[in-house]
């Protein structure tokens, strides 16, 4: 049995630098009343609720849903590094598709430190353990890991295929143009490619730091529903999950001997390609997309891995303007993680928030004009990717 689901409500508080938020509960009670009044209801009609953070105590998410009510549902914690809202919102579908419930509450926060990401348990084994051998093998740089990871894939691109690393920083500046017109991007000055190749050099020749997101707070949350229960209480169900892939590593990540499989780029190829098989579309139908720019790099990677463009075409892809507004699909209309920010488990709500907006035509000056197709991309290493297609109806 699967049932169509509809998501009937989102919200979103804006995302902060560390140190600039209010704690987790708090953002999180508002993201989720916000979405709540956006479809409409009150808690008391929620019937179960999977709730994604990173950096957290177990049952964190008890903590931040009891601020806004205490129903005795029950309440998944969810943690899958930077895909983490997205998993909450694959379980979240998953329960009302399966008929378990007819709506639930997908909800994301962080509250995150200033500086590169770290480890917290470091008595044990470390679920990086064999991408930090790979990637030693493969990069030599001394860099933080993630700098590692993602540069290292970039410069891959670059060897294989020739892109300048200029290109990376046309992907950042059209990032900027698209987060001067939304209220919630944490960073919307607009720069050009010459100001971003200006900031300072991270990695000489491959990466400067306007090319990586930074860390930050916040909180996204969304609702999911059956179509009975949109009918019953009078809903809005205008968009709808057409089809929903995740996926995890597989034996090329470190066979391939590749950073950019490393960093899960045929991950994200598979679940694309499962995503569009079901839905019985293609790349080339898509209107606008809300993919995982953790670095200006990995945007590049993921118009290849998505389909957006052949597999070496992505330079050609952004110098023909085709991932902007007038081209062949708007990409990160929000302005992407390189303008919010990324407060891990609040990204991949964030995106729902801003397709959902797109395709009820609410973008106000961000809408990308007749979107009937949206698809969102959530990547995490260690790994797990989640594709899901939203479509108006």
């Amino acid at each position: 049995m699967s049932r169509d689901v509809y998501v009937t409500g989102v919200g979103m508080v804006p995302f902060t630098k560390p140190g600039a938020n209010e704690p987790y509960p708090q953002m999180a009670a508002k993201a989720t009343r916000a979405a709540l009044a956006d479809a409409g209801i009150g808690y008391g009609l929620v019937q179960q609720a999977y709730v994604g953070y990173v950096y957290g105590d177990s049952t964190a998410g008890q903590r931040a849903v009891y601020e806004v009510g205490m129903t005795g549902i029950p309440i998944v914690n969810v943690n899958n590094n930077c895909s983490t809202g997205s998993t909450a919102l694959f379980l979240a579908r998953q329960a009302v598709a399966s008929g378990a419930a007819d709506c639930v509450l997908a909800l994301g926060f962080e509250q995150m430190s200033p500086g590169a990401l770290g480890a917290i348990f470091k008595d044990r084994p470390s679920p990086f353990e064999r991408f930090d051998e790979a990637t030693g093998a493969l990069v030599d740089a001394d860099l933080p890991l993630a700098l590692r990871y993602f540069g290292g894939a970039g410069l891959a691109h670059m060897n294989e295929f020739g892109t300048r690393v200029e290109t990376f920083a046309k992907i950042r500046a059209k990032a900027s143009r698209h987060a001067a017109n939304n209220p919630l991007a944490l960073f919307r000055t607009v720069v050009t490619e010459e100001e971003v190749m200006a900031s300072t050099a991270i990695w000489p020749g491959v990466m400067t730091r306007l090319m990586a997101c930074p860390p930050t707070c916040g909180s996204a949350a969304a609702i999911f529903c059956s179509a009975d229960f949109a009918q019953r209480h009078g809903l809005d169900h205008s968009v709808r999950i057409r089809a929903q892939a995740m996926t995890t590593d597989g034996a090329a990540t470190f066979g391939a001997h590749d950073m950019r499989e490393v960093v899960g780029f045929s991950m994200a190829q598979a679940a694309a390609e499962q995503v569009y098989a079901a839905a019985g579309v293609g790349p080339q139908d898509l209107d606008v997309v809300e993919l995982h720019d953790c670095f200006a790099q990995n945007e590049l990677l993921s118009y290849e891995a998505l389909g957006l463009c052949p597999r070496g075409g992505a330079e050609k892809f952004v110098c023909d303007g085709d991932n902007s507004y007038g081209g062949q699909v708007v990409t990160n209309p929000s302005g992407g993680l390189l303008s919010k920010g990324h407060p891990l488990g609040a990204t991949g709500l964030a995106q729902c928030t801003e397709l959902v907006q797109q395709l009820r035509g609410t973008a106000s000056k961000r809408q990308v004009e007749g979107a009937r197709l949206a698809l969102q991309h959530n990547l995490g290493l260690g790994g797990a990717c989640v594709v899901t297609l939203y479509e108006r109806v």
